[in-house]
This record gives C-alpha cells, sequence and structure tokens, in this order.
C-alpha cells in the first residue's frame, strides 16, 4: 500500500490526541515537547553571595561568593540573592542553538557585564546564549539576580498577605540544545488545536485546522527531520489560506502592564520593570513587527536611574516607534479618588516627562486597570492634549454588561473623547486563537468599526509578550477563518477608528465599575492623609505665589516637585484605594509624613515671609490666611499664648474681638479674612448669636439662632431645626429604626476580593450601634462654640467617642469622631434619613458634581448601592435640602430618603491587619433652603476640609492689616490654583472651574500688578489667540458648564 487506510475521525480522540502529542505533562518520553529540548548538562559552577538587600550590579560583582547546590532553597521573602554562574559548553554542540534554563522558582534576571539581558519567572525560564553556537562562545559567565518573590507577591494564595518566611528553591541550572524546528511545530499545533476548540460547529475550518493536525502527528511520529518539515509544510498550506476583504482587523499591542505597588513594594517594582522591559525588547531584534506600548513616566524615572544601560537601550526603540510610551501620566492613577488638581498634576509630570525624554507627548490616555472613571476626565485628559483613550476594567462589571468597547465618551461638559475597551476582557492576553477570535466575537460594535485592539503579555507583576506570543501571531496574521492581525501602535488603531468614529455611538458622564466599590473606604488612613495633603499642595502653592508676586521671592519649585510626585505615586491605583499589602501601606504613609514635614516648614517660613516678620523684634499680631477665592467667617482656635494678643493693654479698655475660653483652655476667636488673602485678627462687625446647649427631657439641645439639635443619649440626632424654614432635617421614623447620625454595623464578606468589594447583599445585615459607654454630657458651653460627647461600645475591643459642634454663626452641625477599630469583616457606616423627597442624590467629583439615582427602578440604578464622592453630598426638594460634608471620606450610598456615608473597613487581604487601630475623622450636616448651589455648599466643604492658616508672627511690615490678592464675583466659578507657571519665574498660573452646572459669566479681581493673561491648557501651552484684557486688575470671565480654565498672568509681555 502508498499510504495510509482512510479512518473515520472522532473529534474528541483527535483533539485529545492533538493535546497530548504538545503537552508537557503527559507523555512527554515519546511526544514533541520531550524533543524540544536535545542534549542536556548541569551547570555546576555556581556560587551564591548570600542574602542581600536589592543592591546594584556594580556592588553584586564586588561580593564573596561561594558554592551553591541545585536543591538549594533561599529565602526568606523579599530577599534578594546573587549568583555567579560559568559555563563551558561542549565543542560538539558547535553550529547548534543552546540556552541556559534557569528555575528559582522565583523573580530573577540575568547580567553579563553590566547588561541586564532578561528577566526569569515562571513564564520564562530560558535565555538563549546562542542561536547558533560559535567557537568562541562556548565559556561564558554571568550573574544572576534572583528576588524571593513570585511575580504575584509572597501570599499562599493570590491575593493573601505574604508570608514573612517564604523559602524558594533552586531547581534548575542546564544549558540544553534547543530544537527550534519542534519549537515551531508545537507552535502550528498549539494554534491548530486552540482553532478546533474556538471556531462554532459549521465553520468548516473547524475541521481542516483539526485534521490538519492530526496528518502533521503521523507525519511527526518518528521524530525525523524529514518528517518534521513535511510537518511544517502542511501548516504553513493552512497559514497561507488568506482572508477576504470584509475580515475584521484585530491590532495587536505588546504590553505587560506593571502595578507600581501592589502585592510588593514600591522598590520591587524598579526591578519589575527592568526584568519586563529588557527581555520585551530583546525579542525585538528577531521580530521586526513587534511593538510594545508601557505607560507611567515615574517607571521611566525609575529604570532611567537604576538601569542606565537599559534606559539608553529602550531611548533607541522610542526613537525607532517600537517601544513606545503612553497614557501620559506619572502612574496609572485611581479613577476616582484623587482631586481635580492632582489629576492635572499627573498629566502636566507625565506628558512633560515624555517630552523631556523622547520629544514626544503621550497622545492617548492608557489606564487599563483602575476601578471607575470620573465624568471629568474626558475635559481634563483634553486639556493636556489628548483625544483618546483606552481601559479594560469595566468588563469586570458584576451586575450589567457595558454595552460598546468602541466609542464616544461625554464628559460632564461635554468634552469628547475616543474610547476602546479590548473585546478580549484582558490588557495581558498570551495571543492565543482564542483571544484573537474573541477580539471579534464579543465586539459589542460590530458594523460600526471594523478594528479591534489585542493587548498581549504577562501583566500586574509584568512579565511582558514572550516569543511564543509573537511566533502565534506571526502565523495568524492573515488566516482565513481567523480576523487580520495587524502589530499596530495605539496611533495607527486610533487613526483608523476615527474614519469610522462617526457611526459610533456616545456614552455621557462617569464610566462606573460595578465592583469593587471597597475601594472607596479600605485603608483609611491613606484617604485621609491624601485629602490633607492636596490642601496642604494647595495652600503652600498659593503662599509662594504671593511671594513671588509681592516679595520677589524664590518659589520652591524643586521641593514642590518632588512632594508632588510622592503624592501622585502614592495615588497609584493600587495604593489609595487600598488594595495592596501591608508593606506598601507603610512605605506610602512614610512619603506621606514627609510631605506634611517638609510641607509644614514650608508653609511657617511662607506665612513668616509674606509678613516680612523681623525675628526677635516687637510684640507678635495674629495673622490669618484664607487661600480661598470667597471672604470666610469662622470660629477659629488660637493657642494659649496668642490669647494674650487679643486682650487690651488697658484692662478699662474693650475690644471688639469675640473670643472665648474653651473648655480646654484655648482661645476660641470669630475672626473674618477676605477672599485669598490675609487680615490681623479681625472679627465681624455684627455680634454673633451665642450659641447655647442644655440637657433637657434626656436629650442635648444645641441653638445657635440658625440650627436647633436635639441629641438623645446614644448621640443620635432626633432633629435637626433648620430655624430659618422651621423644617427638621430628619424625617421621623414611626419604627424609631432610622435616625440622624446612627452609627450601623454590615456584615462585609465579598465573594473574593477582600479588600475591594462590598457586596450588594450586605445591605441585608444591617444593624444598628446602640450600646452605650457613656452617654451624651456637654462637653462645650462657652458662647461662641458648645458641644456634647458621648461613647459608644462596637463590641468588646472596639468603640466610638464622638464630639458634636455648634459653632455661632455655622450653618452645619460638626461630629468631631475617634473610632478604636478591631473588627474582622465589617463595616462602619453612618446613617441620616433626610425628610426630602428626590429621585436623585448629588456628589462631588473633580472639578464638578454627578448625580446618581436614589431607587432601583433598573438593573443600572441599583448597581450603584455604593458610590463615589468627594467633599460632600447632598438631597435636595425644591426650596430644601440637606447635605453631607465630609474631611476624609469617599464611600456614599443613598436609598430612598437615607443617606449614608461608609466609615471604615476591616478586611484581611491582601493586607491582615487593613484599618485597625484608631481613627479620627470629622463630617458635618448642612441643611439649606434652595439648590446646594445657592447654599453654597460646594465653597462649605473647602472650609470644612481645609481650616484657615493661624500664626502668631513678631513685628509685621504690612502695607495692610487686610489684604485680598484675588477675589471671583461669581460663587458659580471656583478659583482651585494658584501656582508659579513651570518655565516662568515672572507669570502665575491660575486655574478655575465652573463648579454649579450652568453657563457663568464673572470677574477674576486681583490686586496684583499683572501686565498680561493668555488662556493656556493645563500642559501650561499657550492658545494665542485667546489673550484676554486685563482692566484695574479685572480679567471678565465666560465659563461653560462645569468647564475648566487656565489662565497664565506675567508681570512682563508673554
Amino acid at each position: 500500500m502508498d499510504s495510509l487506510p482512510v479512518t473515520n475521525k472522532n473529534w474528541r480522540t483527535t483533539f485529545e490526541r492533538i493535546e497530548k502529542f504538545i503537552s508537557n505533562t503527559y507523555f512527554t518520553d515519546v511526544n514533541l515537547y520531550g524533543r524540544l529540548y536535545g542534549e542536556r548538562q548541569s551547570v555546576d559552577d555556581i556560587s551564591t553571595s548570600g542574602q542581600t538587600g536589592r543592591i546594584s550590579y556594580e556592588t553584586a560583582i564586588g561580593l564573596e561568593y561561594k558554592r551553591a547546590t541545585i536543591g538549594q532553597s533561599f529565602g526568606p521573602t523579599w530577599a534578594t540573592h546573587w549568583f555567579l554562574i560559568c559555563i563551558n559548553i561542549p565543542t560538539e554542540w558547535i553550529g547548534k542553538e543552546v540556552h541556559l534554563i534557569w528555575n528559582s522558582n522565583s523573580e530573577a534576571m540575568i547580567w553579563k557585564n553590566g547588561v541586564a539581558l532578561q528577566g526569569f519567572n515562571n513564564d520564562r525560564n530560558d535565555f538563549i546564549i546562542s542561536k547558533q553556537l560559535r567557537e568562541d562562545q562556548l565559556s561564558h559567565t554571568f550573574h544572576i539576580e534572583m528576588a524571593c518573590n513570585s511575580m504575584s507577591g509572597a501570599g499562599d494564595h493570590f491575593i493573601g498577605p505574604p508570608k514573612p518566611d517564604k523559602m524558594f528553591t533552586l531547581s534548575t541550572c542546564q544549558i540544553a540544545i534547543f530544537n527550534r524546528q519542534v519549537y515551531h511545530l508545537i507552535q502550528d499545533l498549539d494554534i491548530f488545536l486552540c482553532i478546533a476548540k474556538e471556531l462554532s460547529e459549521d465553520n468548516p475550518r473547524k475541521y481542516q485546522a483539526l485534521y490538519t493536525a492530526n496528518e502533521m502527528i503521523n507525519l511527526s511520529r518518528n521524530h525525523e527531520s524529514t518528517g518534521y518539515s513535511k510537518a511544517h509544510s502542511l501548516s504553513s498550506e493552512f497559514f497561507n489560506q488568506h482572508n477576504g476583504d470584509s475580515q475584521l482587523t484585530v491590532h495587536a499591542m505588546g504590553h505587560a502592564h506593571i502595578d507600581t505597588a501592589w502585592l510588593w513594594q514600591y522598590d520591587e517594582t524598579k526591578r519589575k520593570c527592568a526584568r519586563s522591559w529588557a527581555s520585551s525588547i530583546q525579542l525585538m531584534d528577531s521580530y521586526p513587527e513587534y511593538k510594545f506600548v508601557c505607560s507611567q513616566a515615574q517607571q521611566y524615572e525609575w529604570v532611567k536611574d537604576s538601569y542606565p544601560e537599559l534606559y539608553q537601550r529602550i531611548s533607541k526603540f522610542v526613537d525607532d516607534g517600537r517601544f513606545i510610551p503612553v497614557g501620559g501620566t506619572w502612574v496609572e492613577m485611581d479613577g476616582n479618588l484623587p482631586s481635580g488638581e492632582a489629576f492635572v498634576r499627573q498629566f502636566i509630570y507625565g506628558q512633560r516627562f515624555f517630552q523631556k525624554e523622547f520629544g514626544i507627548k503621550c497622545k492617548e490616555f492608557w489606564l487599563p486597570d483602575t476601578f471607575g472613571y470620573s465624568a471629568q476626565l474626558p475635559q481634563i485628559m483634553s486639556s493636556a492634549g489628548i483625544e483618546r483613550f483606552l481601559t479594560q476594567k469595566l468588563s469586570w462589571g458584576l451586575i450589567n454588561k457595558f454595552p460598546h468597547h468602541t466609542f464616544w465618551w461625554e464628559g460632564i461638559d461635554g468634552t469628547k473623547c475616543l474610547t476602546h475597551f479590548p473585546p478580549a476582557d484582558s490588557y495581558g492576553t498570551s495571543a492565543t486563537a482564542a483571544d484573537v477570535l474573541n477580539s471579534v466575537g464579543k465586539l459589542k460594535d460590530k458594523g460600526r468599526t471594523k478594528n479591534t485592539v489585542l493587548l498581549f503579555g504577562f501583566g500586574d507583576g509584568g512579565g511582558g509578550p514572550t516569543e511564543d506570543m509573537l511566533e502565534r501571531l506571526d502565523r495568524l496574521k492573515d488566516v482565513d477563518g481567523i480576523p487580520k492581525i495587524s502589530q499596530s501602535t495605539p496611533d495607527q488603531f486610533f487613526d483608523v477608528i476615527e474614519k469610522e468614529s462617526s457611526n459610533l455611538c456616545r456614552w455621557i458622564g462617569e464610566l462606573y465599575l460595578e465592583l469593587h466599590q471597597g475601594t472607596f473606604t479600605t485603608q483609611a488612613m491613606l484617604k485621609k492623609k491624601n485629602r490633607k495633603l492636596e490642601f496642604m499642595m494647595h495652600n503652600i502653592e498659593f503662599i509662594y505665589s504671593m511671594l513671588v508676586a509681592v516679595n520677589d521671592i524664590k518659589y520652591p519649585s524643586m521641593q514642590l516637585d518632588n512632594m508632588w510626585k510622592k503624592l501622585l505615586i502614592n495615588q497609584f491605583h493600587d495604593v489609595l484605594p487600598g488594595s495592596c499589602i501591608e508593606l506598601v501601606i507603610q512605605d506610602a504613609l512614610k512619603l506621606y509624613d514627609e510631605i506634611e514635614t517638609e510641607g509644614n516648614s514650608l508653609l511657617q517660613l511662607g506665612i513668616k515671609a509674606l509678613t516680612r516678620h523681623k525675628d526677635n523684634e516687637g510684640e507678635k499680631e495674629i495673622f490669618i490666611i484664607n487661600t480661598h477665592c470667597w471672604d470666610r467667617s469662622e470660629v477659629v482656635t488660637l493657642s494659649g499664648d496668642i490669647f494674650k494678643l487679643t486682650q487690651p493693654k488697658n484692662k478699662k479698655q474693650k475690644t471688639d474681638i469675640k473670643t472665648a475660653l474653651n473648655s480646654c483652655g484655648e482661645t476660641l476667636a470669630l475672626v473674618e479674612v477676605p477672599s485669598m488673602g490675609y487680615s490681623i485678627l479681625q472679627s465681624p462687625e455684627d455680634k454673633p448669636i451665642p450659641c447655647t446647649v442644655k440637657i433637657e427631657d434626656e436629650f442635648a439641645i444645641m441653638d445657635n439662632g440658625l440650627l436647633t439639635a436635639y441629641i438623645d443619649r446614644t448621640g443620635r440626632v432626633c432633629k435637626l431645626l433648620h430655624k430659618r424654614t422651621g423644617r427638621n432635617a430628619f424625617k421621623e421614623d414611626a419604627s424609631e429604626a432610622f435616625y440622624g447620625n446612627q452609627f450601623v454595623l454590615f456584615d462585609d464578606v465579598p465573594l473574593y476580593w477582600d479588600a475591594w468589594d462590598v457586596m450588594d447583599y450586605h445591605l441585608e445585615t444591617r444593624s444598628p450601634i446602640t450600646n452605650i459607654k457613656a452617654q451624651t454630657s456637654i462637653t462645650e458651653d462657652c458662647g461662641l462654640r458648645c458641644a456634647v460627647s458621648y461613647k459608644l461600645a462596637i463590641s468588646e475591643k472596639s468603640w466610638i467617642k464622638q464630639d458634636i459642634v455648634l459653632d455661632a454663626c455655622a450653618n452645619n452641625l460638626v461630629f468631631n469622631t475617634q473610632v478604636e477599630w478591631h473588627e474582622s469583616h465589617k463595616l462602619l457606616k453612618v446613617e441620616f434619613p433626610l425628610d426630602v423627597r428626590t429621585l436623585n442624590a448629588t456628589y462631588e467629583i473633580q472639578f464638578g458634581h454627578v448625580q446618581r439615582p436614589t431607587h432601583g427602578n433598573t438593573s443600572w440604578d441599583w448597581a450603584k448601592y455604593e458610590v463615589v464622592g468627594h467633599k460632600w453630598a447632598d438631597m435636595s426638594e425644591f426650596g430644601f435640602g440637606v447635605s453631607l460634608l465630609n474631611d476624609c471620606k469617599y464611600g456614599f450610598s443613598a436609598k430612598d430618603n437615607v443617606l449614608s456615608m461608609s466609615l471604615l473597613r476591616s478586611s484581611k487581604s491582601p493586607d491582615a491587619n487593613a484599618d485597625m487601630g484608631t481613627h479620627h475623622f470629622n463630617y458635618s450636616v448642612r441643611p439649606h433652603t434652595g439648590t446646594f448651589q445657592e447654599a453654597r455648599v460646594v465653597q462649605a466643604a473647602y472650609d470644612f476640609n481645609n481650616p484657615l492658616q493661624v500664626m502668631a508672627v513678631k513685628s509685621p511690615t504690612l502695607d495692610a492689616k487686610i489684604m485680598s490678592y484675588f477675589k471671583v464675583s461669581n460663587p458659580a466659578i471656583i478659583l482651585d490654583t494658584i501656582k508659579k507657571a513651570e518655565d516662568r519665574d515672572d507669570a502665575l498660573v491660575v486655574r478655575l472651574y465652573e463648579a454649579y452646572g450652568g453657563h457663568s459669566t464673572g470677574f477674576l479681581i486681583t490686586s496684583l500688578p499683572f501686565q498680561h493673561a493668555i488662556r493656556c491648557n493645563i500642559l501650561e501651552e499657550l492658545k494665542p489667540t485667546e489673550t484676554i484684557d486685563i482692566n484695574n486688575g479685572t480679567i471678565q470671565l465666560h465659563m461653560n458648564p462645569f468647564q475648566i480654565i487656565s489662565l497664565i498672568l506675567s508681570f512682563d509681555l508673554i
């Protein structure tokens, strides 16, 4: 017989035959995988330095090395061990492809002569010594830097807290002859297997792939080169059957998503970047079509500082257009929690870095792994020169599936950006045939676009693309039955999409992720520090901008840049949200402490310089600074020695300063300070109505002429009367289940993502906290301030102590709160049942606000059971409403008339001690007439977060006792930021936004001698056609709803 008889084929047995023939587990003694490596030889000359820290190569080569053996274990967790290996390759291997196989069951990096060559990990454990060994390549010496952690840290399970004593075993160190012919056949068969599995039953290519692979096995079963060649000819025939013009195109881009910190610390990320990027560029010489996209300017700076030789090689590939910076931000920040100005600085520092280093600015915003996206991002990224956006995370939504993959995303101001979600639902695919098919099969915008993106490469912990992935893409690039594949750049993809964009749908408002809502609350200390320091940076920049303008004092640019970068790195999307290990929390808190220490020093020096004080001369005066763009009148606390300054020297002389001593011996003063300026202790002309407090019928009753609060023994506000309207802010509940300021405990047990998720079923476990440890008692009654205090037990180990405070002239009731928190999988909230009928609640976001439903009419509505807000939330009906202000919280919920704020969680992974300990935070309730805009809730929330700056200074030599440097005539326009221009010493940048959601006209008024004003984007690139007149220090403003504008104000010609 000339050929084997034709037999019927069972699909399953044929499929599994192919699986086993390329398996790395089964039948390796007879299958194809067992022939991947030919002759092997152990490397016997291995020595190790012993345990070190994360040291440089230059330091490592100077260490003393001792013999190491295969099977030896190294540790503990996070330690580093350097190895010196000396290799002598047999002369018989000349002409062969020779690999080094290394497996330390950890991450590692191979070095030679100071060059970082490639990373090792569980997905990449061989290194090509030579593709065709020459006689002069028989001897080699390498250093290997072993990191005692895996790609995903060092926990017992994926997101488990790291084990501090974990050991890692060196199981393999060999050289081997690599059979590339076998390797190519394995890649061919793997693709056929995937095609046969993924294509539909009615697609003939499904069976062609299966039967072609089966015949290839028949040809290869004797494992002879001629048989391999014939088998490869069969596969080539299949792959050379091309697609028609109607087939969709998948734009493949190499990618290595590297979390700047997560299950590992910042310092380990530096090495992850080097390992991943060295491995990625090593492939570029062999695969000329391969392109690699890479975000996060901070990571580039780390590699530049720690791996200068690697950075030079990367820069060459950037110049060639193959290593492609994307994103335009300092890090891939969280998309919900940072302030608007922090978002701006992410783009300023990111875009300026890429411009300086590579002469480019990113055209696309790249944020694949963040837990939701603010509705102000389209406008902010547009002002940074970015009109395109790529992300993926919304595919994780638990309840509803987002209806688009390619669409126009429109922000709250109307700015649109072209947006794409890769339909493979991953930012780190393996570039299999299944990934390619899913990129088209799952595409929700078929008929509107013929193009989509596939990101390939191991990620989260880095790793990046492998040779296997590139081989698959090369075979599949134009094969009948498979979408066309183009290895493209983001620019090439979006350019094509723009041509199709007239057919694309539009999504308006936030991109809300229906998952990971617990990140609004987890790790409360990080969120508190972040909010505090965002305002500190605002204050420092304002004060030193005024010093530049009036005292000609040098602006501390380098210090502030360093402080901003520390703040921005902590806004990474697994740090500020709290979804990281305890070591990262400690690192982040250390950075916050450094910012705060340096910031306090700058503030003290800046305020003294602004007053032009003279050391050790004359008497002290009280200097008060207001960094907000409206006049402020409020009660401040003065230290004991400052109180003396408020008293007349002649006891018979009366003082007009309204002061009082509180129960702690501190001085309270009611002061008035003008917009963005200062005063030397001024009080309002009108005498305030004193606030009073008394205990009556088991209620503490507090009154200041504006509000009357009735507080029961457990600290619940049973009634809060708004005196002007006579309305009670809280709805009286006949069932007595709901009260104002009711603390509530919920079970908080997610399905898996512990630090990340608050599940909807937590709402079924509501348990009010009413166990009294100390009932309500009066703690302050001095006329300017009254307060009551109480204490509740949460459990045997946890408790709440709260001071409820009402100041003279205040429109809000303040709750100063201390919690001792030692719970497990519990969620603490505070509730306010408002006597307000509304279908929507309003929440502050960056440079604006959004509304969300208070009902659950649709699945999209009830999916928003936990939402993000910043400094305030509000529920209003016509003529009346109530706002809830806070100084460090971000998680809210609004159901019917009950407005709740999430205070603390107690997750146990990846940080087993998350949030345990003592917490201090404040919030306040503000009933109001009219809308929240008319009630100036926006301004009240700024003031609640940023107290007036008070300092006693000696002999100030000011031109005036009271001064306003800037003010805005329309309260709808907020002057949020004043800073020195990035590249000019004679100009300031002011950033304003329209906060109320309407078209607004007003005037920016300044007392400073600016000569010129011109519009710029947030990168401070001028818009020459938008020069603005300054008339007697007045600039007219015309602003659209939620518009952000930046102006450069200069003392000389621009």
